[in-house]
């Protein structure tokens, strides 16, 4: 089993940015990949960002330049820094963890971003 914990949402005016941290109640080194999906209202969840085992990072069209995805393996940590944010950011983001195929979600931080 493992347990995630997402932190750092909140309101945020239109270019701002914020950090979001997910933390891993284990070691992440082995798992197969790691990231982060949003879900706005009244849309499906969608992908944002990932990082495979290996380091390989690869980015939704929508956020590519704006965001950027990071991993701090001693920390148990994965951490999304997100810039020049639009009202198109708005949603729940989730965190998301693929351990020999068993899949774990954390339990969302808002992001709003609006004047």
């Amino acid at each position: 089993q493992v347990q995630l914990v997402e932190s750092g949402g909140g309101l945020v005016q239109p270019g701002g940015s914020l950090r979001l941290s997910c933390a891993a109640s284990r070691s992440i080194v082995n798992f197969d990949r790691m990231g982060w999906y949003r879900q706005a209202p009244g849309k499906q969840r969608e992908f944002v960002a990932q990082i495979t085992r290996g380091g390989w990072i690869t980015y939704a069209d929508s956020v590519k330049g704006r965001f950027t995805l990071s991993r701090d393996n001693a920390k148990k940590t994965v951490y999304l820094q997100m810039n020049s944010l639009k009202p198109e950011d708005t949603a729940v983001y989730y965190c998301n963890a693929v351990v020999r195929l068993a899949e774990y979600w954390g339990q969302g931080t808002q992001v709003t971003v609006s004047s």
